[in-house]
């Protein structure tokens, strides 16, 4: 299974400052990572991520958004017949609420942090990973299909 934890991103966009005030005046909750100055969750429609100011000024996406499961920041995880919340302790099926409140506050996370809106995010959800069942053996050459009575009859006239 691949590590799907996003990697801090520095934007280009908005300076940490600015950042944090947006964020303040469009009714996200800011609350100070404890034992870390210049790094704040945000919260809002029940889901959350977490910034940092960067070295240059910029901002620093530290944890990417997720839905708030038991305090937890959760990762949407696409399972091919349905999408979950993935916690370090619990998976929750992903309920149409769910989605449309963290599609909401990923799109004005980014409007928050000048990033783009990339077209196919804006259509819907984008899960951070994609873990489709296999069936196992699926890939070898299963049992030869019965031949068929009209089959049958085609192949005795052509003998």
């Amino acid at each position: 299974m691949a590590n799907n934890t996003p990697t801090p991103y520095d934007t280009k966009g908005r300076n940490y400052d600015e950042a944090v005030k947006w964020l303040r005046d469009n009714g996200f909750d800011l609350l100070d990572a404890p034992g870390a100055s210049g790094r704040v969750f945000l919260k809002k429609y029940n889901c959350s991520a977490a910034i940092e100011k960067a070295d240059d000024g910029g901002v620093r996406v530290f944890a990417w958004p997720g839905c708030l499961i038991g305090g937890e920041i959760a990762k949407l995880v696409n399972k091919g017949y349905q999408q979950f919340f993935k916690t370090t302790k619990t998976e929750v099926a992903a309920t149409a609420e769910k989605l449309r409140a963290l599609h909401d506050f990923t799109e004005e996370f980014k409007q928050a942090l000048d990033l783009p809106s990339l077209y196919n995010e804006s259509l819907g959800t984008v899960s951070e990973g994609y873990h489709y069942d296999r069936v196992n053996g699926r890939e070898t050459p299963g049992a030869p299909r019965p031949v068929r009575p009209w089959e049958a009859k085609k192949a005795k006239k052509k003998a």
